[in-house]
C-alpha cells in the first residue's frame, strides 16, 4: 500500500481505503446519539459559524490519517465530553451536499452507549427528540436525509 499511497499523492487528492477522495470533497462522520427512550441527541451550531443557529448530528472533520470512527470517538469527546468505544458505533448511512465551492459527504453512525453526560462543549445547546420531531427543525442540508432513516430505525 506504501507504494501505491506515493503514488496517487498529488497536491490536490489523497489515499481513503481504496479509493482517492479530492479536496473538494469534505469528508465529516456524524452520530445518532440515542437513549434508552428513542430521542436522539442534536446540537445547536454556535453563532458565528458556518449555518449558525441549526441543529446537527454531533461529530466532525476527519484529520489525516485518521479512520472514520476514531474521528467520530474523538470529535464527541471534544464537542460533548463523552466517551464512546469505536465498538459501539454502528455505520448507519451517509448524506451528500454541495457546500460552497466544496461537497460534503456525511457518514452517519447510531450509538447507544457511551460513558458521561452529553455536555455543549462546542454549541450553544443541546435536545434529545424523537425523528419525527427533527422535521420542524432547521437542519444542515446534509443532515435532513437522514431523519426517514432514524424514523424508520428507531
Amino acid at each position: 500500500m506504501v507504494g501505491r499511497e506515493a503514488s496517487l499523492a498529488t497536491p490536490d487528492k489523497r489515499l481513503i481505503g481504496d479509493f482517492v477522495a479530492e479536496d473538494s470533497n469534505l469528508i465529516v462522520v456524524a452520530a445518532a446519539l440515542v437513549d434508552p427512550e428513542g430521542r436522539t441527541l442534536l446540537q445547536q451550531r454556535l453563532p458565528g459559524r458556518h449555518m449558525e443557529g441549526l441543529w446537527e448530528f454531533p461529530g466532525g472533520k476527519l484529520d489525516a490519517g485518521e479512520t472514520p470512527e476514531a474521528a467520530l470517538v474523538r470529535e464527541l469527546q471534544e464537542e460533548l465530553g463523552i466517551s464512546v468505544s469505536e465498538a459501539s458505533l454502528a455505520p448507519a448511512a451517509f448524506a451528500s451536499a454541495p457546500l460552497g465551492e466544496r461537497h460534503l459527504i456525511l457518514l452517519l453512525y447510531i450509538c447507544r452507549s457511551w460513558s458521561g453526560e452529553p455536555q455543549p462543549l462546542d454549541a450553544s445547546a443541546l435536545k434529545w427528540v424523537r425523528p419525527q420531531e427533527m422535521h420542524g427543525l432547521e437542519m444542515p442540508p446534509a443532515d435532513k436525509p437522514l431523519i426517514g432513516l432514524l424514523e424508520a430505525l428507531l
